[in-house]
Parts: structure tokens; sequence; C-alpha cells
């Protein structure tokens, strides 16, 4: 399951409340990037609205034919993720930062498993590249892989 499976709408209730429509507590899920990218959002309380609006535009902004569900959001998310962890962040830290700009969250252990998996990757990286001569890529993978782990 991907790590952008396991992000939240915060205050789901109240936000669905607001628009008096029902969507999925998940973020990514279809119906919640329909209600984000084309719903009417004039309902909702305008802090509310603005976290939305900036969720959409980082994450839902790109010239696809099949926006939102072509997978540039899910992909810039899990990219924000690592660049809050390259800022030296720590799952529970990063939580918090993510409900602050864009009111998601995620469960921090769900965050210390992705990190993990995203260093066992960049090892599995080194090792390829270090056996089909690419010095190069590995020695890239093995710094990305101690900035995950520091």
């Amino acid at each position: 399951m991907a790590v952008t499976d396991k992000i939240y709408v915060k205050n789901h209730r109240q936000i669905a409340s607001q628009i008096d429509t029902r969507f999925p507590k998940s973020a990514f899920s279809g119906a919640t990037l329909d209600i984000l990218f084309t719903g009417d959002l004039s309902e909702l309380d305008e802090a509310t609205r603005d976290k939305v609006l900036d969720f959409s535009e980082d994450f839902l902004d790109c010239g696809c034919d099949s926006n939102p569900y072509c997978g540039h959001p899910e992909r810039k998310f899990v990219k924000y993720l690592l660049d809050l962890r390259a800022q030296g962040l720590d799952p529970e830290s990063m939580v918090d930062v993510m409900t602050q700009d864009y009111m998601v969250y995620a469960y921090p252990g769900d965050l210390y498993s992705f990190l993990d998996d995203a260093v066992r990757t960049l090892e599995a990286v080194e090792d390829l590249a270090e056996v089909d001569g690419r010095q190069e890529q590995a020695e890239r993978a093995t710094r990305e892989k101690r900035e995950l782990s520091r």
C-alpha cells in the first residue's frame, strides 16, 4: 500500500458537513480528489478553504488529460514528504507540518514505514548500480540513503 493511501483529511466530518457532501477520509481517494479538483468549496470557512486550495494548487496542478488521476498528485506528495525528511524532520514533526500546511495527516508509524521502505529501496539501487558498474548512480543512492537515515 502506498503512503499516499495513508494520508487523511483533518477535520473530515466538519468539512463534509460544511460543503454538504460525503467523501472518503483518505486525501488521495478518487472521490476526495474530485471534490478538491472540481467541487464547490465556497461553503468552507476561509481558513479551511485556503488550506484546501493550497493542497489543490501544490499537488493537483498538472496539465495531464486524466488529472487528477494521472499519478502526479501522489508523486508530488511523496516528494513533499521526502523534502520534509531532508529538512531533518522526524515523522512526528512531518505530520505536524503537513497538518499545518494542508490540513492532512498521517500516523507517524506509517511515515516511519515509508521512510524505512525508501531506505531499503535505495540500498537495492546502490547494490544494483555497483553490480552494473554505474558508480555515479551508486554514490548518489548512498548519499540519498544517508540523507533519509539521519
